[in-house]
């Protein structure tokens, strides 16, 4: 057993350990008890809701919910979309960058705001300190609290003892004052402490070396090395499950991620509150166990493809094998950080919704990069985002109920709650809506000059590419496959429209079941009653996922990254 091999086994433990004491902290933040040690924070907090006008005690429906969560999210796009915009007149601005392209700053700001965090642009090169700040990391926040929020408002309810579904702007307020601002300090903290740069420098010249000569005879002996806030945006980028890097490299990047500790932690940062979030689920709705089925199911889901990403990966490319060689597939990957650690990262960023990349998937192999594609496609589910993943992996969850209810014809049942036909059409909507823009939107690109003029391989793989980037933007991901040239009106445009309809497509019909939900009656358990926590519906959630989740898509795998493999050994 090699070192890289024990290193995962150790993340899994890990992960799963830590989920317990994160997701009773979250639960306990929840509901007004966030702990002696932020008591200091609750002037703020009471401050923050006077400012805004909120009354913290007033209960609101699904559909003021969901009102809230598009008007706020709409600001702060217009906000994102500004400082883009505007970035040459403001301050904090050393490298003189001139202002962002109205189609990349449209792509932009609904990225940042959908939590998808997907980068057409090269960070250092595009966005100035300030707009890293106050619109990026800003937004890495926010965006971030907003699924978490609705998350709750979810579990809420779901509860047997329902009362309603809480207040928007009072659990969007806790999760950024109490989880996400105190964890990304310390995470901040941690990654200085590791090398990575804070700083409002100037970008720094170093002298190389080794002198080399550019094409036109130029001799070239230094080297420009963008620097900025670099610690404080992947601390909270990690964490909030964004992914947008401050450098174009992402976490591949020696300044973003320069030790093996620094690498360890960043991956584990990137699912530890998602993982979290099934316990504070189970915590909310007054069943632990709960919790602990979502988690287990989960995570089984994950070490599964993480296993099979690293075998593929682990096997030699075409080229090695027709030369005999028996090496491990290392094109795309940094040497320190290797093959396993690669594909802990990829596995672990497309579980997420986060999207940043140690490696470069473009370059995997065929069934290698099929895995992470596959883990976008189901949904996001797979821990997922803080917060969306939790509350998309429950739309499945209502299908399994739903489907089992049908097989022993007894009217389907959730901790308690009758399930009916509208909660079954929002379950529908929110599943498919995902589904059918990720292929909708392959199609137009496949059959637009526009779009497939940016791919850099022809046949399967180039397929893959753009199918790849549909499927990162309509799941909220933002991982790329790094060999499609998206910064163009076209994929800017074409992609910003995925990620509006599919995280408020999902959202709206998640708020609906909360609602519905939450004036049901709770029916006594009988001999009748599904249990909902044993290893039998693990089971039967991880079927439902793959076969709802994957179904949708196996012609168009078929037509990339399948195909591409069989390709490569044809005689």
């Amino acid at each position: 057993m090699n070192a890289s091999l024990i290193q995962n086994i150790i993340y899994v433990v890990v992960l799963v350990a830590l989920a317990f004491p994160l997701g009773t902290w979250m639960a306990n933040v929840y509901a007004g008890r966030p702990g002696r040690i932020f008591g200091f924070l609750k002037p703020i907090e009471r401050g923050l809701y006077r400012l805004a006008g909120v009354d913290p005690a007033k209960d609101m429906t699904w559909k003021g919910w969901s009102w809230a969560v598009l008007i706020f999210s709409f600001l702060s796009t217009v906000v994102v979309y500004a400082l883009q915009r505007l970035q040459a007149h403001l301050p904090f601005n050393p490298a003189g960058l001139p202002a962002v392209s109205p189609d990349s700053s449209f792509n932009t700001a609904i990225s940042f705001v959908t939590n998808t965090n997907w980068q057409g642009y090269s960070g250092e090169a595009t966005m100035s300190y300030f707009t890293q700040m106050a619109a990026l990391a800003v937004q890495n926040f926010l965006s971030a609290a907003v699924g978490m929020a609705v998350m709750v408002a979810l579990a809420r309810g779901l509860s047997k003892t329902a009362k309603g579904l809480g207040n928007f702007w009072v659990d969007m307020t806790r999760s950024t004052l109490y989880i996400l601002l105190p964890l990304s300090f310390v995470f901040a903290l941690i990654l200085v402490s590791q090398g990575v740069v804070q700083t409002f420098r100037a970008p720094v010249t170093a002298e190389l070396t080794q002198k080399t000569k550019a094409a036109d005879g130029t001799v070239i002996d230094t080297q420009t090395i963008s620097v900025g806030p670099v610690a404080s945006q992947i601390a909270i980028k990690q964490l909030g499950t964004n992914g947008g890097g401050y450098y174009n490299a992402n976490s591949a990047h020696p300044i973003e991620n320069p030790t093996p500790l620094s690498n360890f932690l960043q991956c584990l940062a990137i699912l530890a509150i998602g993982a979290g979030c099934c316990i504070t689920f189970g915590t909310i709705v007054g069943d632990g166990r709960q919790g602990k089925m979502l988690l287990a199911a989960m995570t089984l889901m994950f070490v599964l493809a993480l296993v099979g990403a690293t075998l593929a990966e682990r096997a030699p490319s075409r080229l090695l094998h027709d030369a005999g060689a028996t090496a491990s597939n290392m094109e795309g990957k940094e040497t320190r950080i290797g093959v396993d650690g690669s594909t802990l990262w990829a596995v672990a960023t497309t579980s997420a919704s986060n999207g940043s990349v140690n490696s470069m998937h473009d370059s995997y192999t065929p069934i290698g990069g099929l895995f992470p594609m596959l883990l976008m496609m189901l949904g996001e589910v797979v821990f997922g985002g803080v917060g969306s993943g939790l509350y998309g992996m429950i739309l499945f969850v209502v299908f399994t109920v739903f489907i089992s209810g049908l097989l022993v014809g007894r009217t389907p049942e959730y901790l308690g709650k009758k399930i009916g036909p509208f909660e079954m059409k929002m379950a529908a909507i929110g599943i498919l809506i995902p589904c059918a823009s990720v292929l909708v939107a392959a199609a137009i690109a496949v059959v637009a000059p526009k779009g497939y003029a940016g791919i850099c391989n022809q046949g399967a793989h180039g397929f893959s590419e753009m199918l790849y980037a549909t499927t990162s933007a309509s799941n909220n991901n933002g991982s790329a496959f790094a060999g499609l040239s998206a910064n163009t009106p076209f994929w800017n445009y074409l992609l910003g429209l995925c990620m509006v309809i599919c995280r408020f497509g999902v959202i709206i019909p998640v708020l609906a079941i909360a609602g519905s939900m939450s004036a049901r009656k709770v029916t006594p358990e009988g001999p009748g009653t599904l249990p909902t926590h044993t290893p039998l519906f693990i089971v039967l959630l991880i079927a439902v996922v793959l076969l709802v989740g994957a179904l949708n898509f196996v012609p168009a795998l078929f037509l990339g990254p399948v195909l591409e493999h069989v390709s490569a050994f044809r005689s």
